[in-house]
């Protein structure tokens, strides 16, 4: 994409309507529906039974089909007011783009959202049997779909099927979802079912959550918002350090929270409040561990992997210095984002979504403070920068978790982070020792250069990081 599209306005016009669905998509899909609904139907299935937890997944089914078709039918409707008052700073051509993108970008919300309800007691099903493995691979079957994707825009570029870059952004959209919308095995379908209870009181179980979780959201839409009246770039160079920020956000942090959630939900259904302890302090553990050395090469390495990764075709110099530079502001924030899902897991595995909302709206705030002071001088980097007062919410989360007993740290957790601490400094270290030798033996190669040159500076600086936590490890294990 960053070759057929590179950084200028078409690539924000149509990053701003792949954006919207997927503001919506997180406070829908992974956000208030399925964080309150995950706990409520592991206490109905560990209490009542699965018949009990299947009709009540079966009426936010239907509430959630309902909702969501008729935001979708009203964005794709009208969606000239839609992106103007989410983007209100688009103008021109690129404004005509991003409108033409939505309506058809936009009716994947329906999709995500319905299939990730559909995960939710899916994922308490496999843990209730000992595994992840049912349901584990929906994130791959959509990786698959957008590498489809980005192959047909190439095509498309190539003049192949008469299109060029903005015809394969338009390509490119259509296929959204496809990955995981398909049907899956060893799952129930779900059933429409007509509650006895009023939709408000659905609802009621679940606006908690929304807020809480999503002033995330709130402040994701304020950065849309404000970029779209940055000069023309801005928003590409959100997007392409966010691809990498959200790399271990993904791999890591959600599905550290992702496991967590119904395991601390079925262990305290079951009156195991010391097993909950263990399952969330080693996921911590295991979350620092895999987290430090991307944090380490975002922050210091971050030219050489936009560079490598994305410097080509379209996406030019100017477009890599920039989008490089807000990576390493979004590397301040990362742990934060890695770890806030399983420290949130103390409230919402016992059904508490009040607390957590307060300590969300206070970085929230902040949040929005700080982008305002900052995107004057900083551009879009002072957004990024803003998205560290995400270290507010866990703080304020994890402070009145273990004042409340539900957070308890052991002597293991605290031993590890001090562990991977100062493995991560002395990875940072042997990165910037081992830049000039691997440059110097990349010179011996014909071509590949740049890429043998990074690569044997990230072995060593990883190999190193590795070997310290290794020993430290057994060395603790003694």
């Amino acid at each position: 994409m960053a070759a057929v599209v590179g950084a200028g306005p078409v690539a924000d016009a149509f990053l701003i309507a792949f954006r919207l669905p997927n503001h919506f998509r997180a406070i829908f899909a992974e956000g208030a529906f399925n964080t309150a609904f995950v706990p409520r139907y592991a206490a109905l299935h560990e209490a009542e039974g699965p018949a009990p937890a299947q009709v009540f997944a079966d009426r936010l089914f239907t509430l959630l089909l309902l909702t969501q078709a008729a935001l979708a039918a009203g964005v794709l409707a009208f969606p000239g007011p839609f992106v103007r008052l989410l983007a209100p700073g688009l103008d021109g051509e690129t404004l005509d783009l991003a409108i033409r993108f939505t309506q058809i970008t936009f009716p994947y919300l329906l999709c995500i959202a319905l299939m990730s309800l559909l995960a939710g007691p899916q994922r308490d099903r496999a843990l209730c049997s000992g595994g992840f493995r049912t349901g584990a691979d929906e994130p791959v079957h959509d990786r698959l779909a957008a590498a489809g994707r980005a192959q047909a825009a190439l095509v498309c570029d190539t003049g192949r099927c008469g299109g060029l870059g903005r015809a394969g952004g338009r390509d490119r959209t259509a296929g959204a979802g496809l990955g995981r919308g398909r049907p899956r095995r060893h799952r129930a379908p779900p059933a429409l079912a007509a509650s006895r209870r009023s939709g408000a009181q659905i609802l009621a179980r679940v606006r908690p959550g929304d807020h809480r979780l999503h002033g995330v959201q709130i402040a994701l839409f304020a950065d849309t918002i404000i970029a779209s009246f940055l000069p023309s770039g801005a928003l590409s160079a959100l997007y392409y350090a966010d691809r990498l920020n959200q790399l271990p956000i993904g791999v890591i942090g959600i599905a550290a929270g992702t496991v967590i959630l119904p395991t601390m939900a079925r262990m305290i259904g079951a009156g195991d409040e010391a097993g909950a302890a263990r399952a969330q302090n080693r996921t911590l553990e295991m979350t620092l561990l895999l987290a430090a050395p991307c944090v380490v090469l975002f922050a210091t390495m971050e030219q050489e992997l936009m560079q490598l990764l994305f410097q080509r075709g379209a996406f030019d110099a100017a477009a890599t210095q920039a989008a490089a530079d807000t990576l390493a502001a979004y590397a301040l924030g990362l742990p934060a984002f890695l770890l806030i899902r399983s420290v949130v897991a103390s409230f919402t595995a016992r059904g508490n979504t009040v607390t957590p909302l307060k300590a969300s709206l206070t970085a929230l705030a902040i949040n929005l403070a700080l982008k305002v002071a900052l995107m004057g001088a900083l551009a879009q980097v002072g957004l990024a920068l803003a998205t560290s007062a995400g270290w507010v919410n866990v703080l304020i989360v994890g402070v009145l978790a273990a004042r409340r007993g539900y957070l308890r740290p052991d002597r293991r957790l605290v031993a590890a982070c001090l562990l991977v601490g100062a493995a991560a400094l002395l990875m940072a270290g042997g990165l910037a020792a081992l830049g000039g030798p691997a440059r110097a033996a990349a010179e011996l190669s014909p071509f590949l250069r740049m890429e043998i040159a990074l690569g044997l500076q990230l072995i060593g600086g990883l190999a190193l990081y590795a070997g310290v936590c290794f020993l430290g490890m057994r060395r603790r294990a003694r």
